[in-house]
């Protein structure tokens, strides 16, 4: 849906102008968060120990998803996915960098393995590079950043607690970010990712604003069950279902958009899979 409607609308604008795509979708997120809270049982706003914490990982969520749908302007769903599966290995790499947690030679080989294919997928250099996919990749890296974080927290904070803090990271961030797109000003030349942030703001109809209602209440119940399941259980047993988005992306590409992926996308994808799959192999021994 979003990669639909972003070529008409931007990721965020001034709501002077009207409402924005994610600063109106995290609106109608938020009370679908309080809804979580008030189901565990809860009464009143959510409250933390951990601002610092919370807000730290609500903003990386912030950045990762922003920078996730600037690349989603420019590149094909198939090839979004298959950069995706670094997840788990950045999830590792970081892990190894920021928790101190210790791993053997056969998790590095499987690393560099990983990688291996990132790069077969983006290929830097060639003429076939698309700034979009850097975009992917750091929004990979704040993604296994937001991972690390809801490690920490689940342990003082409810699942309700971590999506309600994070919708309303999301929504000061977009807030902040508003007035962009009247500073730059109109850039015709601009790469469709950069164009996708900055783009000027036209009405939305009926239909598009039910389908921004609509995101807004996906979100909410993502970030939610998002929390949940990393607090329930560690990343090894999670990402074998994230890997199920390639083939349902490569459909949707097709089928839509008539995106067909590339070998080198293809082969850069197996690589990434084999090598993370092998990793959580190794975590679960």
């Amino acid at each position: 849906m979003l990669k639909l409607i972003g070529g008409s609308y931007s990721v965020e604008i001034s709501p002077i102008r009207g409402p924005p795509l994610v600063i109106f979708r995290s609106l109608v997120a938020l009370p679908f968060t309080l809804l979580f809270y008030y189901n565990e049982g809860h009464r009143g706003l959510p409250k933390t120990k951990q601002h610092k914490l919370e807000y730290t990982r609500g903003l990386f969520l912030f950045l990762s998803y922003t920078t996730a749908m600037m690349g989603l302007a420019a590149l094909p769903l198939a090839d979004i996915e298959a950069i995706r599966f670094s997840g788990p290995l950045m999830i590792t790499l970081l892990s190894v960098l920021m928790l101190g947690e210790e791993v053997g030679l056969r998790h590095w080989v499987a690393l560099m393995v990983g990688f291996a294919g990132v790069l077969l997928i983006v290929r830097p250099g060639t003429t076939t590079f698309n700034l979009g996919s850097v975009f992917i990749l750091i929004s990979v890296l704040f993604y296994a950043l937001m991972v690390i974080s809801t490690r920490k927290l689940h342990t003082y904070d409810s699942s309700a607690t971590m999506a309600y803090y994070s919708s309303l990271v999301y929504l000061v961030a977009a807030l902040v970010l508003a007035p962009l797109p009247a500073i730059v000003g109109a850039q015709p030349d601009a790469h469709p990712s950069i164009a996708f942030l900055i783009r000027t703001w036209s009405m939305p109809t009926m239909l598009d604003l039910t389908i921004m209602a609509g995101l807004g209440l996906i979100w909410a119940a993502w970030i939610y069950f998002l929390s949940r399941a990393y607090s329930l259980a560690p990343a090894s047993v999670l990402a074998p279902f994230e890997y199920v988005a390639l083939p349902i992306s490569i459909m949707w590409g097709f089928l839509i958009w008539q995106e067909v992926p590339t070998w080198l996308t293809l082969a850069g994808a197996l690589l990434t899979l084999a090598s993370g799959l092998y990793i959580f192999y190794l975590q679960r021994k």
